[in-house]
């Protein structure tokens, strides 16, 4: 589930060298096409002051192969800073966005991170690079057992992957650092803020369905009080369930 804008976005010239959570498949193919993609992204939203230029997640997308996570039919867009539509009304979200809200949730090694709204699976393989403690959730039962074959194929078993309504959270007492939103949603969900821990980030595209929505970050402090702060505009496809219906 993804944004359907195509935002800027800067960089900086980085070595090849990527953290080595896991082992792709054919990991050198379209090597070339990623970097490229990863040197346009970080050369573009400098003077805005939303640059992607954190290290780690910056060579998180150089490894990932993106293709993987598409129709085969759409391999040829797959690194365009771009969205792409992968079926069931849904789209890989564009790489700048990916990257930018990678970056926001400040994901460290060791952290749980719960994202909300699987889809393609790919923004669940960034985080993965960036720790080995990864939630998944999707509501749309034949995207949600297509992206878990994905992760088979890939070798992705140890991310944690569902079927259900990520607008409740992750079913149980867990609470996680980071939780990422990929669907847009009417409010803030409460059951994801109870969810987040003290000192917790959210990262979550807020707004109307098929409009103009703001991506918030939503900070946690130890005492568990939250604070919210607007991002940029984008345009997420909406998030689903019992309660937007």
């Amino acid at each position: 589930m993804n944004p359907l804008c195509v935002l800027a976005m800067i960089v900086v010239s980085f070595p090849a060298s990527v953290f080595a959570n896991h082992q792709y498949p054919e990991a050198t193919q379209f090597q070339q096409q990623r970097n490229a993609m990863v040197d346009t992204l970080s050369q573009k939203y400098r003077g805005l002051g939303l640059a992607v230029e954190d290290m780690r997640v910056l060579n998180a997308m150089r490894k990932v192969p993106r293709h993987r996570f598409m129709p085969k039919d759409q391999h040829k867009n797959a690194y365009r800073d771009s969205p792409v539509k992968i079926g069931y009304g849904q789209t890989i979200s564009q790489p700048y966005i990916v990257a930018l809200m990678s970056q926001l949730a400040e994901v460290e090694s060791g952290m749980s991170v719960l994202e909300i709204g699987t889809g393609s699976g790919y923004q669940a393989a960034i985080l993965f690079e960036l720790t080995s403690q990864v939630y998944t959730m999707e509501i749309i039962s034949p995207l949600a057992k297509r992206t878990q074959e994905t992760f088979q194929t890939l070798g992705l078993l140890k991310i944690k992957h569902q079927h259900g309504d990520g607008y409740y959270g992750w079913p149980g007492e867990l609470k996680f650092d980071r939780i990422m939103v990929t669907a847009a949603a009417a409010h803030i969900p409460p059951p994801l803020l109870k969810q987040l821990k003290p000192n917790g980030r959210m990262v979550i595209p807020v707004g109307p369905v098929w409009g103009n929505q703001q991506l918030l970050l939503i900070e946690k402090d130890l005492h568990g009080k939250s604070t919210t702060r607007s991002i940029l505009p984008v345009r997420f496809v909406p998030l689903t369930g019992r309660v937007f219906k």
